[in-house]
């Protein structure tokens, strides 16, 4: 147990205190946890990095720790009613969210299975979708105007990031099965 490892564990710790946050109308609150949790995600990062202490706990932990605080972020701001009913996240919002994730995370394990490893390496797509989703959270915190801007923003390039990993999951099986079919051919060949 490193210093990284436990401080995606502290932002996962974060993440209750963010949901009772919210439903007891402290959205101030809310705001710092959140700040607290996307900042401990940068540095939890950094410091796997520069300090070497990349694990394999940290690989499963972090990308576990930043969905569950997305996921539940964007539940508790679709259905609380200590946000107005004109900013509160519309129900689609979160569904899409919450859809994208469950796909990239089934469609890893299909590949772990079939290819006995994966290599998901984050996409310029995804970066961009992660930026407004953590802008979309903080819109509706803060009470912006214009939040259903930035939301729409959000679920155009969750769509956009959804359908790119699953192009790159696609190339992942295909290039895992052929050299296989090739070393099948040579093997007849050579018979």
């Amino acid at each position: 147990m490193n210093l990284a490892n436990k401080i995606t564990i502290a932002r996962i710790i974060l993440i209750p205190f963010f949901i009772a946050s919210v439903i007891y109308s402290r959205l101030d609150i809310a705001l710092v946890i959140f700040i607290c949790a996307v900042i401990s995600d940068g540095l939890d990062g950094f410091i796997a990095r520069t300090m070497n202490q990349k694990t394999f706990l940290g690989t499963v932990l972090d990308p576990v720790a930043d969905k569950l605080l997305l996921m539940s972020t964007f539940i508790v701001l679709a259905v609380s009613k200590s946000i107005p009913a004109g900013a509160r996240l519309p129900a689609y919002v979160p569904i899409i969210v919450i859809s994208r994730d469950a796909l990239i995370v089934l469609g890893t394990v299909i590949i772990y299975f079939i290819a006995g490893d994966v290599k998901i390496e984050p996409s310029g797509y995804g970066k961009v979708t992660t930026f407004f989703q953590m802008m979309t959270i903080v819109s509706v915190l803060v009470h912006f105007r214009y939040s259903y801007v930035i939301w729409t923003i959000a679920i155009i390039f969750t769509a956009i990031s959804g359908i790119d990993y699953l192009i790159k999951g696609s190339r992942m099986l295909n290039n895992n099965h052929a050299p296989q079919k090739k070393r099948q051919g040579e093997a007849t060949w050579q018979r």
